[in-house]
């Protein structure tokens, strides 16, 4: 499309007067007040945010007012589309030389690389840049480093078709801009702000953990961590607020001059306490605060160790830009950073190391945002507004504060800080806007906005925010977390507190503080809570487990909840519960030292997973046991409650004590490098359970698919696997089946094939009198690739065709020696072999020779009584239909690898025929397997 007339107008305005443009006497403001406004405002956004949004959901933000030690601490224009941030633009007066002045280009390339924001812009008007800024800048670069274009205004006609296509707001929302933006990645590294700042942390920890240790010999290694979390948390809080103008900037600098660095940080800290309370500070004791920190203040730590921290926390050698750092960063970074802990050798040095279950999961995995969103909103979002998003129902305010929301595995507070945000802004539409019209309500505005306590006030540029009285107020009263991990409930903390005065300046926080005669944060401690979300104080009523040692005890971390929080359990419990639990499945609970008594008190307190007792079906019960009546739970887990035949006990009692019960697929890749596929669930608990559920799909973007609707009376025993792919058609074909009377494992014995090495206490050593050993493991002596003499051919998974004969690579020595030989009347006679992996149909072949199956394989043997044939079986196993079954009822046609498990193998439905009645066709018997309504 050609450009506008507007836009010729500038350019035409700009070229004729070029000179007084680029005068010293042309300044910044001017130039984006006359060019600048203009020019976007005709790539469609709202400049002057004529739609009268909230300051977060406006369609372009303006900070260039906030000013920091004489230096502009916040880009000039944030381009956002529904509160995300998608684009930062840096203007420059023109008398600045765009092309090729490095310093605005590494200005504008911090912004955007702190904000994690892929593209984003510089400009005088004269010149326009754009910059890939997902590479870490360095001081220094040419101003051409990262720069993806670069044009002239007297390009711009030229140029319309290519900024519309990406910098509009229109194609912000198709999708344009996020594709410009992948394509420019292919052609460009990444070093992405949240590796790099974890990477800091984590330098970070290292120094202050060895030399804490190193200057104070009697440290413990808890306080240790204690103190070395409290420091970096301490630090980074201050250093957040020095950007984001709530604190005088280089105040923590400042103590680079001189000696005695940690004695003078500590008064710093002092002195934090008395200006923001908040429990982050809590250095001396006060009446009704509980003890305070007497661990910190009474160490030593070198100067050198602070000096490599603190300047490397500014600009030159600071590529961050902490006023930008988005709250879901932060987030991650900490998520990640917690996966390791402090541990002190016999020589009182410290070491770090990753903990067991983090080592176990490969990692950790941070809650993707819009999964977090979408939870809140389909819970949260749900009671506040009513059950239909698109004709909201506000309740009232004084309703609102009766909600408390809970995250009983808190971690890093993902979760409860989107649920705060959302509180927040509910808020302040309540107090700003007319339900019906979706306007400006001037007598609400008027009413909440003066009298003795306003609940808010109105900004320079006219917006209205809530007052810091207010955004407390719903902090205390509606947020809550639990975690057991001591240094996640102090994040959850860090990072509840920085939101409570996210977008606050220092003139905003002086006058809150003189006028309410209180100190600016609220003490949090009674709303987040170190502990054991899954054992209470019970735990110890066998006075045994009262002998276990402090380490013990410690790491169980007992938490009574209606101790913890009396008046909320005393009223029937949460409102509304939300999270991510841990994915710790029971067969993994020795190798991660859970205890048997542990065990044993899950045995007897929860019963929802009796089998396996996964950690997160135990949340799962949890989260209902300590929702009120009228509670709503959301929570994304492990997807295999959904389709495993030892769920079924799970499946059941959630349907049962739920209704409007709604299950959500999300995309494959929420945790990208984490095997354990996951689904989100959201519900009302009920004592009446409802008569129907739903499944939905999640996409990246936050869309909903419908894909069906089932009947609770279908599924509520449990039996019935739920499919997240299913539509109401095809779950009646498949439920057919189902249907039939007769399963694999009534007629057939089936095991999976032989694991030849293992070590722990398994077979035969080949090396020596004992069981197998390492050596076993890797020199395998009972394999060969010739046939020699008491061989057998062994056959993979790769090896099966689909009724054809196979070419062993291998042969085994079977028998005893090997670790799980299984039974050997398996390899002999008429057998069906079937590929574990599965492809559009099972992989099944008739075997009847000597060979030998590897673990990859089934191997199915018809029971001496059965009246079936191997053959049949061999045939129905084989069909597109039982396929069409297995991908259906076990819904593995979304993994990248799909399986069928052994008992899934073992219930497929087989339908009889009776060989020896010739008065009855093969057809007609086996019409209730083939010919489904």
């Amino acid at each position: 499309m050609p450009a506008p007339e507007s836009v010729k107008k500038l350019i035409g305005t700009f070229g004729n007067n070029i000179d007084f443009y680029k005068s010293t006497e042309y300044k910044e403001d001017q130039l984006r007040q006359e060019f600048l406004n203009p020019f976007f405002k005709e790539l469609g956004w709202d400049m002057d945010n004529t739609a009268g949004l909230a300051p977060q959901y406006r369609d372009v933000i303006h900070e260039a007012s906030i000013k920091i030690g004489g230096s502009t601490k916040a880009p000039d224009y944030a381009f956002s589309i529904h509160g995300q941030y998608k684009f930062f633009l840096e203007a420059k007066k023109p008398a600045v030389n765009v092309k090729y002045d490095s310093d605005p280009a590494f200005q504008l390339r911090r912004y955007g690389w702190s904000a994690k924001l892929p593209i984003s812009i510089l400009t005088d008007f004269e010149e326009f840049s754009i910059y890939d800024c997902r590479k870490r800048p360095k001081r220094g670069e040419k101003a051409s480093t990262s720069r993806l274009a670069y044009f002239r205004y007297n390009d711009y006609i030229e140029k319309w078709d290519e900024l519309c296509a990406t910098f509009s707001k229109e194609a912000i929302l198709q999708g344009s801009f996020d594709k410009y933006a992948v394509d420019a990645k292919r052609h460009r590294g990444t070093d992405t702000v949240d590796n790099a700042f974890l990477e800091d942390i984590e330098n970070w920890r290292n120094g202050l953990a060895r030399n804490f240790a190193l200057r104070n010999p009697a440290l413990s290694v808890r306080d240790l961590n204690f103190a070395v979390q409290k420091t970096i948390d301490r630090l980074i809080f201050l250093r957040i607020c020095e950007d984001r103008g709530t604190e005088d900037y280089k105040r923590l600098a400042a103590l680079l001059s001189g000696g005695r660095m940690y004695q003078r940080l500590l008064d710093l800290f002092k002195q934090a306490d008395a200006r923001y309370n908040s429990g982050l500070f809590y250095l001396s004791a006060e009446n009704g605060r509980g003890a305070p920190d007497k661990v910190t203040p009474n160490l030593e730590l070198d100067d050198r160790v602070l000096k490599e921290i603190i300047s490397k926390l500014y600009y030159p050698e600071s590529p961050y830009e902490f006023s930008v750092l988005p709250a879901d960063i932060l987030g991650q970074v900490y998520e990640q950073f917690l996966g390791k802990t402090i541990h002190l050798t016999k020589g009182h040095q410290a070491k770090i190391e990753e903990k067991p279950e983090v080592r176990k999961a490969g990692g950790v995995y941070y809650t993707p945002s819009y999964i977090v969103d979408y939870i809140v909103k389909t819970t949260l979002g749900r009671q506040l507004n009513g059950s239909d998003p698109e004709k909201p129902q506000p309740i009232a305010v004084s309703r609102a504060a009766e909600i408390k929301v809970l995250d009983p595995a808190c971690g890093s507070g993902s979760f409860l800080i989107v649920a705060y945000q959302y509180l927040l802004d509910w808020h302040l539409r309540q107090y700003t806007v007319d339900p019906e019209s979706n306007e400006s309500d001037a007598g609400k505005i008027k009413r909440h906005s003066s009298g003795k306590n306003p609940k808010i006030f109105q900004l320079p540029d006219g917006a209205w925010k809530l007052a810091a009285t207010e955004r407390k107020r719903i902090l205390l009263n509606n947020i809550f977390g639990v975690d057991t991990d001591e240094q996640a409930v102090e994040v959850t903390k860090l990072s509840l507190l920085l939101k409570t005065i996210e977008g606050e300046t220092q003139q905003i926080i002086q006058r809150d503080w003189v006028r309410e005669r209180e100190r600016i944060l609220p003490d949090i401690g009674k709303n987040v809570i170190c502990g054991n979300s899954l054992i209470g104080a019970d735990f110890y009523d066998n006075e045994q487990l009262l002998l276990l040692d402090e380490k013990a005890q410690y790491r169980i971390n007992t938490f009574d909840w209606k101790q913890g929080f009396p008046e909320i359990m005393q009223r029937g419990g949460f409102d509304c519960i939300i999270g991510n639990p841990p994915y710790v499945f029971g067969r993994d609970w020795k190798l991660l030292g859970i205890s048997e008594e542990e065990r044993r008190y899950f045995q007897e307190h929860y019963s929802w997973s009796p089998y396996q007792l996964d950690m997160f079906s135990l949340f799962m019960e949890r989260c209902f046991q300590l929702t009120s009546a009228t509670g709503r739970v959301g929570q994304i887990v492990p997807n295999i409650w959904l389709t495993n035949t030892y769920s079924a006990l799970t499946r059941a009692k959630l349907l049962k004590a739920s209704e409007n019960l709604v299950v959500t697929d999300p995309p494959r890749d929420v945790f990208a490098k984490l095997t354990v596929d996951t689904v989100v669930y959201t519900c009302d608990k009920s004592s009446t359970p409802g008569t129907e559920f739903h499944v939905r799909a999640l996409s990246h973007t936050g869309s909903i698919e419908s894909i069906s609707t089932l009947q609770v009376a279908d599924y509520e025993d449990g039996k019935r696997p739920i499919s997240l792919t299913l539509s109401e058609a095809a779950a009646l074909v498949v439920y057919k089946l189902d249907g039939l009377p007769n399963r694999l494992g009534d007629v057939a014995n089936i095991t999976r094939g032989v694991h030849p090495y293992r070590t722990g206490g398994y077979g035969k050593s080949a090396f020596s009198t004992g069981c197998q050993t390492k050596q076993d493991c890797e020199k395998r002596p009972y394999h060969s690739i010739d046939q020699l003499a008491g061989f057998r051919p062994f056959i993979y998974g790769k090896n099966l065709r689909r009724f054809g004969a196979f070419a062993p690579e291998e042969f085994i020595k079977y028998g005893k020696w090997l670790a799980e030989p299984r039974a050997p009347q398996f390899f002999e006679g008429e057998r069906i072999y079937s590929r574990k992996i599965l492809a559009k149909r099972l992989v099944v072949t008739l075997e009847c020779g000597e060979s030998v199956a590897d673990q990859q394989v089934y191997i199915t043997k018809l029971k001496d009584d059965a009246a079936l044939k191997s053959a049949y079986i061999c045939g129905i196993l084989a069909s597109s239909l039982l396929a069409f079954f297995i991908y259906g009822y076990y819904d593995e046609s979304m993994d990248a690898f799909p399986q069928i498990k052994v008992g899934q193998l073992r219930n497929l439905p087989i339908p009889t025929i009776d060989f020896d009645n010739p008065s009855c066709s093969v057809q007609k018997q086996m019409s209730p397997f083939f010919l489904i309504n």
